[in-house]
């Protein structure tokens, strides 16, 4: 289930069905105009990857909103800020709440984080919606998909 209205009536009328939440995080920066490129992209391909893992889990995971943090800020104060998202979350009640990131900076922090880190190794694509770059994901999505299955 995504974020949007249908799914959201959805998620109401099923939720005690419900128990897996994943939020993908995105770091936003404007001021080094040199890696905007790489940075869109990134976020292209991390809400392809998101969509193809709600895709595979519909009925049992609702995909969060993305949450951006500044990609040269304060990490720990993200993650205070990221563990109020996670604690809301997981009020609902999500037993189990997945964090979905390119960023291999979040690996230090991953033991003070109230939810699990996804980190997927990040690759650059000229064209994210190119079918070649979908097979790939496809192809890393069904691991990712089985790592939250052992969760389960």
């Amino acid at each position: 289930m995504q974020w949007i209205k249908k799914d959201m009536e959805l998620y109401v009328g099923s939720k005690e069905y419900i128990d897996t939440a994943i939020i993908p995080i995105l770091p936003f920066q404007m001021s080094q105009e040199g890696n905007l490129s790489k940075s869109t992209s990134k976020r292209e391909i991390l809400s392809i990857f998101a969509t193809e893992i709600e895709n595979e889990l519909s009925g049992r995971l609702l995909l969060i909103p993305n949450y951006y943090y500044l990609e040269y800020g304060d990490k720990v104060e993200e993650m205070e800020r990221l563990n109020k998202w996670t604690k809301e979350i997981q009020a609902q009640p999500f037993k189990h709440v997945f964090v979905l990131t390119f960023d291999s900076g979040w690996k230090r922090y991953e033991k003070d984080m109230s939810a699990n880190l996804l980190w997927l190794p990040g690759f650059q694509a000229e064209n994210p919606n190119s079918d070649e770059l979908r097979q790939m994901i496809r192809g890393q999505v069904s691991d990712v998909v089985e790592l939250i299955r052992s969760y389960w």
